[in-house]
């Protein structure tokens, strides 16, 4: 039996291509799927897909602000409320901003990312805190890239957000850690860490590039389904790299 059979797993950021391959991989082992987007319509696309996909299981969509802290701790409140239980947050909430070089940054961009990348970091982590660690196998995955490791100039105000959400992340894995004592985390929040994603239609679009070194949606999801499988204590406070390091 899948270490997912009857979890319930909220993922935020569903509708995008990772989204829509998580989505499937963790109704496939057996999950409760809750998902969240700000685009209504992507989101029902997704969810309707998993359904589709597999038969019997329960993916549900759910629009949250997730910028709204208040919002986000009605959706984690919800959750666990419905399905008696929650059992981890996959946090997928993306976008990129960059630019040719260090002095032509746009500091505009950072206050995007920094609403992006970060504070829907803060917003879900803050709101899914209690019951992850009340489900007793909890945890929070955040995808991360290997560009906030080694930043480039162009790459300033995406690889500074990022890494400050993997800070933010490790902080609440130390939480986690000093809230297990020493029997060790009852819950854990680790890092996926990939160089980029690609996807079959980005194939599509460009049949004869390489994308060396891309992790693909379907393998990004079947870590992220993976991450259950290993004890919280292997787990928490880790970067998992899905793509060399730099």
């Amino acid at each position: 039996m899948s270490a997912l059979d009857g979890a319930v797993i909220a993922v935020a950021g569903a509708a995008g291509p990772a989204g829509r391959a998580t989505l499937l991989r963790l109704a496939e082992a057996g999950a409760t799927v809750v998902a969240s987007d700000a685009d209504a319509a992507r989101l029902a696309e997704a969810v309707d897909a998993a359904r589709y996909a597999h038969g019997g299981a329960t993916v549900t969509g759910d629009t949250v602000d997730l910028l709204d802290l208040d919002a986000t701790r009605a959706w984690a409140d919800r959750t666990e409320k419905e399905f008696g239980r929650v059992d981890g947050l996959v946090h997928l909430v993306g976008g990129w901003r960059g630019s040719a070089n260090f002095t032509a940054t746009d500091l505009g961009d950072w206050d995007f990312l920094q609403n992006l990348l970060i504070r829907t970091v803060q917003h879900t982590s803050l709101a899914f805190h209690d019951g992850l660690q009340r489900g007793g196998n909890g945890r929070y995955l955040l995808i991360s890239a290997a560009g906030a490791t080694r930043p480039t100039a162009g790459n300033a105000a995406y690889a500074a957000a990022k890494s400050a959400a993997e800070a933010w992340t490790l902080a609440l894995a130390d939480a986690f850690r000093k809230e297990g004592g020493e029997g060790g985390p009852r819950a854990a929040a680790a890092i996926l860490i990939v160089k980029a994603l690609v996807h079959d239609a980005m194939r599509a679009e460009r049949p004869s590039a390489k994308f060396a070194g891309f992790t693909d949606v379907k393998e990004l999801a079947d870590a992220i389904a993976g991450v259950w499988e290993r004890p919280a204590s292997e787990v928490n406070g880790n970067r998992l790299w899905l793509t060399e390091k730099p």
